[in-house]
């Protein structure tokens, strides 16, 4: 079991950082490669952007329990 975790830790790292790399900075993002350039006007951002931001954080969150769940089955 902890070594099935630490496995799917190791993926949703790697996704998160690609996650994060493709966000639009403040200059213009690795997202610009992928058709996050196309803005629109509603809102100042893109609908990819936007669920970007939402993938993003899903993956954050089951991220983040992934790491709890983790830390338990070893305290245990």
């Amino acid at each position: 079991m902890v070594l099935g975790l630490s496995i799917f830790l190791i993926i949703l790292s790697a996704l998160m950082i690609l996650l994060v790399l493709l966000h639009k900075g403040k200059g213009s993002g690795l997202s610009d490669l992928f058709g996050g350039g196309v803005s629109s006007t509603y809102g100042g951002s893109s609908v990819v952007e936007r669920n970007l931001d939402r993938i993003t954080i899903v993956v954050g969150g089951l991220w983040f329990a992934g790491i709890v769940a983790l830390s338990l089955l070893l305290k245990s």
